[in-house]
């Protein structure tokens, strides 16, 4: 297990590394949950007047995301409640000169770490540190603070490279993803144990079921995924999923292993029994032996949203991972947003998977509060939840 801030002491030089991706609109940094999130993580160090510097990313070379972080130093000083410095270097001359003058209790963020060379190839925690980027900017620190859980899947050099130079810890961001995301494999609950899973990535769920058996009584199913399982159930679904890029070949691609979980499962995974559909621009509802091939169906129905939450009412946990329907649009949010708050009325232990399921939270005004732990990585949560390794936590867990 990884060190944490209870174990660095006060009065150090503090390197950060965050995960601020944000959404960006016309060049506009949108404001997210992250920032507040890791902002207890920068105000106990400022507290503990270290000096802290903060590196982070934003988007990827090529795409409209991948924007200066001066941004996000006007974001993050919001929710930290003290002014963020920032220098539009990520480690020459400008930035080290900027490190070396900042006092106990003041912060600096550096520029986006993937304008720099050595941030993305996908490469071990070894080669990382022998980097030009890392091995510039580690002399100037006495420790390292990982708090970028949702980006602990990537071997990138600033989540990998500086634990091989600096004593490493784990920020409260890192800290609480992690307990929360492991807890299916590692916790004993008193009762079933329940897997709401949906979203538009049907191998990412498929990989889930597949690696967490044993410790799963219920798995309910919708999105594109429970498609895909109604059409090898018989049913005439899962046929309007073959067109654009993101859902290419994704019935070719799982049909095997999906009809092999409905064999070997059988008892424990939950079929939509009704589906929503776009009629005359409103939400109309029909039975799953009523849905005619190709048509686009766009959420789960009323009656799977009631035999759902009776599932979750029984359930001791509840973890999820993926969106019921098109939330986005009020006139689908019905499943996704149903089920949430049937999680929310029981004293379940409850994780709400990254990504679109927890923005859901957000844009229906769910208070978070109702829920155990409410994610905020994507990618990362399903690494953790099929037992894959993550290196970023890996690099933090070092006895060496």
């Amino acid at each position: 297990m990884f060190k944490t801030l209870d174990d660095i002491g006060s009065g150090k030089r503090v390197l950060v590394r965050l995960d601020l991706n944000s959404p960006v609109e016309d060049g506009i940094v949108k404001d997210n949950r992250r920032f507040a999130r890791h902002a207890r993580t920068v105000r106990e160090l400022v507290e503990a007047e270290h000096r802290v510097v903060v590196i982070a990313h934003q988007g990827r070379p090529g795409r409209d995301s991948f924007v200066s972080l001066d941004q996000h130093a006007d974001l993050l000083a919001e929710y930290v409640e003290t002014p963020v410095a920032f220098v539009d270097d990520v480690h020459g001359e400008a930035a080290v000169a900027a490190i070396r003058d900042l006092g106990a209790g003041e912060v600096l963020l550096l520029e986006n770490v993937r304008m720099c060379e050595d941030e993305l190839p996908e490469r071990s925690p070894t080669e990382h540190a022998d980097s030009e980027f890392v091995r510039s900017l580690a002399p100037e620190f006495d420790c390292y603070v990982n708090d970028a859980y949702s980006a602990a899947h990537r071997s990138h050099a600033s989540l990998v490279g500086f634990p091989r130079h600096l004593p490493a810890y784990a920020g409260r961001v890192m800290e609480a993803e992690y307990e929360a995301n492991t807890s299916i494999a590692n916790r004993e609950f008193d009762g079933p144990v329940t897997m709401v899973l949906g979203g538009a990535k049907a191998t990412d769920v498929i990989d889930v079921m597949s690696a967490l058996d044993e410790g799963v009584d219920n798995y309910l199913l919708g999105g594109i995924v429970g498609e895909l399982f109604l059409r090898a159930a018989g049913y005439d679904v899962g046929y309007d999923v073959g067109d654009g890029e993101l859902y290419d070949h994704q019935w070719a691609d799982n049909e095997d292993r999906i009809r092999e979980l409905l064999a070997e499962r059988a008892d424990r995974i939950r079929l939509p029994a009704d589906l929503a559909y776009e009629r005359d621009e409103e939400r109309a509802e029909v039975p799953v032996e009523g849905v005619e091939k190709t048509q686009p169906l766009l959420d789960v129905g009323a009656t799977t949203v009631g035999d759902y939450g009776e599932v979750i009412e029984d359930s001791a946990a509840v973890f999820v991972k993926g969106a019921l329907g098109v939330f986005e649009d009020e006139r689908f949010a019905d499943g996704t947003v149903g089920i949430l708050e049937s999680i929310a009325s029981t004293d379940c232990f409850s994780v709400i998977g990254g990504g679109d399921t927890s923005r859901a939270i957000e844009l229906y005004g769910l208070d978070e509060d109702y829920f155990s732990h409410v994610s905020i990585a994507g990618g990362a949560y399903v690494r953790a939840l099929t037992g894959q390794s993550l290196p970023g936590v890996e690099a933090l867990s070092r006895d060496d």
